[in-house]
């Protein structure tokens, strides 16, 4: 027997062969990714060896300055912890701290107060916002960066004066007290030459560099560069070269947890990865609507119907859906068998006084058949198929 018959669309499960094809594209997008990141990585890596390292020959390192300083008898000595370069403070040094930020809070203090009154100079490097606040106490980072690189002195300091132009545009900075303020880049100093008056004899002080490219080899010979550089570097006839590093355990107490490791602003980044995250999925996700019977383009024998049905119920383990299924067609083919109407075939009430009036049975064994709950297993769901087959079996009996 054929039918045409209109049965719900479904869905099964994607093969392996499936699930490659709608994700071979995403995978290769990874793939890609994930090659190009190791490929920056390896070329970055490979450009800042030693970066603004005065042992350095790289491009990016500081040898060319610590050579010139050696040549006018300015020696250099590289310090890669906070203990070490404390105790290296006096008149007679240059504190050169090459990554400000790179310090905790704690250590920043301490560096402050150990460069206090000592007498010589410190020079940092590109001091962020929260650096330069505890390091220089009123002085202050604008958040913008200079757009030129090469600026002019527009001051009085006399190193400022004999260098002329030089590439310090970077970090640019504020402050309120008395300072010289150079290479002003839209009216912010992006070179702060701060004396010390907290001290007795030899006066010290601290320079706020806003950028680094006047130490680094491959700048070093433009403009001005090397006569700012020397002049600053060279007041002294010791030079410590400060490069924090690893082994520049911090205190204990000054211990910062994985959240404090993370730049400003992690929170709201992450919210909205989550919310462009959220979106993606909203747009890529399926539309899962009402099922819509449609006619099928070809006739289908009634039982492969029935048998492909039953695997989907058995594959989503369903047995009081196929059980409430064989209930409702058994009692929409009894009812008009027994004189009941069909809207009512699926009321207890009425159709199973009619029944038992006709088989003159247990009217409660007909209601546990017909209307009783789901079986627990696929046993008992084959024998209340077996049943209902037989009791539709005895009412057509003549």
């Amino acid at each position: 027997m054929t039918t045409e018959a209109t049965i719900p669309t479904t869905s099964a499960s994607p093969t392996a062969r499936q699930i490659w094809t709608r994700g071979r594209g995403v995978a290769l997008a990874l793939v890609l990714l994930l090659a190009g990141a190791v490929a920056i990585a390896v070329v970055r890596s490979g450009d800042h060896h030693g970066e603004l390292d005065p042992r350095s020959a790289d491009p990016s390192g500081s040898r060319a300055v610590a050579e010139l300083l050696a040549d006018r008898g300015v020696s250099t000595r590289v310090v890669t912890t906070l203990d070490a370069a404390r105790a290296a403070t006096g008149p007679d040094t240059t504190l050169l701290v090459a990554a400000p930020d790179l310090l905790t809070e704690r250590q920043q203090t301490r560096l402050r107060a150990a460069v206090t009154g000592s007498g010589g100079r410190t020079v940092l490097v590109a001091p962020g916002g929260p650096a330069v606040e505890r390091l220089v106490p009123g002085v202050t980072a604008d958040p913008a960066l200079s757009f030129d690189s090469t600026l002019a002195p527009a001051c009085d300091l006399p190193a400022a004066r004999r260098a002329g132009t030089a590439d310090t545009g970077g970090l640019r900075y504020s402050t309120h007290i008395e300072a010289d303020a150079c290479y002003p880049s839209r009216r912010l100093a992006t070179l702060l030459r701060v004396p010390d008056t907290s001290g007795e004899g030899t006066p010290g002080d601290t320079v706020v560099l806003g950028a680094r490219d006047i130490l680094v080899n491959d700048r070093l010979d433009d403009h001005g560069n090397a006569s700012l550089a020397l002049q600053l570097l060279g007041s002294r006839d010791h030079l410590v070269w400060y490069l924090p590093s690893l082994s520049d355990v911090p205190d204990p107490d000054d211990e910062r947890s994985f959240f404090d490791l993370l730049p400003s602003g992690w929170l709201w980044g992450t919210l909205q990865l989550f919310v462009a995250a959220a979106l993606a999925a909203l747009w890529r996700a399926r539309r899962l609507g009402p099922l819509v019977p449609e006619k099928l383009p070809v006739a289908i024998r009634a039982s492969e119907t029935v048998e492909g049905r039953a695997r989907l119920y058995r594959k989503a383990n369903a047995r009081d859906r196929a059980a409430t299924a064989l209930r409702s067609a058994t009692r929409t083919r009894l009812a008009p068998l027994v004189g009941v109407p069909v809207s009512q075939a699926h009321t207890p009430e009425s159709l199973l006084p009619a029944l038992s009036a006709h088989l003159h049975g247990d009217g409660q064994a007909l209601h546990t058949l017909l209307f009783g709950p789901p079986p627990g297993d696929d046993a008992a769901l084959i024998a209340l198929a077996d049943q209902l087959d037989a009791l539709e079996s005895e009412v057509r009996r003549p």
